[in-house]
């Protein structure tokens, strides 16, 4: 393929979320991780992989700031704590590796953003089954359809793509919309 024909694909993607993806329940998502931060709560975020990545760039984003000065918001990224991951899945496992933490860092009234481009990823379910556990609003950011934990999410935010990095890139942009809708409502 080339670069004309990925720049057109990521384009059509996009262009499906617009035309297709449950584009309230981003909306939906703004408001709850609002409430959480109004509420001194935290939101804790999670995946594996690139999807790892893009947890610890939200927490980065919210943390520190996205495009104006502000207090930082109570955002923990689940898998950045490298210690706590390996400890845990070499004594236990990993499937329960977020869940653990989602027990330590989660609160009653919390948010739990989980990203996975299948929706299948074990240890992203696990931890939503904990956080639904413990009252906390558990929000999805999957591809198409997203598997298991469509059944698991309070808001599931699908993009309409099976393929990786399409979903990824569209993950980008839809969480970017969130940080900057989630940070215009805080003080300066």
């Amino acid at each position: 393929m080339s670069i004309a024909g990925y720049l057109q694909a990521s384009i059509g993607v996009l262009q499906d979320c617009i035309d297709h993806a449950p584009i309230q329940n981003v909306e939906r998502a703004i408001v709850e991780i609002g409430r959480t931060f109004d509420t001194g709560k935290p939101l804790l975020v999670c995946g594996n992989g690139g999807s790892a990545s893009d947890a610890s760039h939200i927490a980065g984003e919210l943390v520190g700031r996205f495009l104006k000065e502000r207090r930082a918001l109570n955002c923990i990224c689940l898998s950045a704590d490298s210690a706590v991951l390996t400890a845990w899945a070499n004594d236990y496992a990993y499937e329960s590796v977020f869940a653990r933490q989602v027990e330590a860092y989660g609160a009653a009234g919390g948010a739990l953003l989980g990203l996975s481009t299948s929706g299948n990823s074990k240890n992203v379910v696990e931890a939503f089954k904990a956080a639904k556990s413990m009252g906390m609003t558990t929000i999805a950011l999957t591809g198409e359809g997203g598997g298991d934990l469509a059944r698991h999410a309070d808001i599931l935010i699908d993009v309409p793509s099976r393929h990786t990095p399409l979903v990824q890139q569209a993950h980008a942009c839809l969480y970017h919309y969130i940080c900057e809708r989630v940070e215009a409502a805080r003080p300066s």
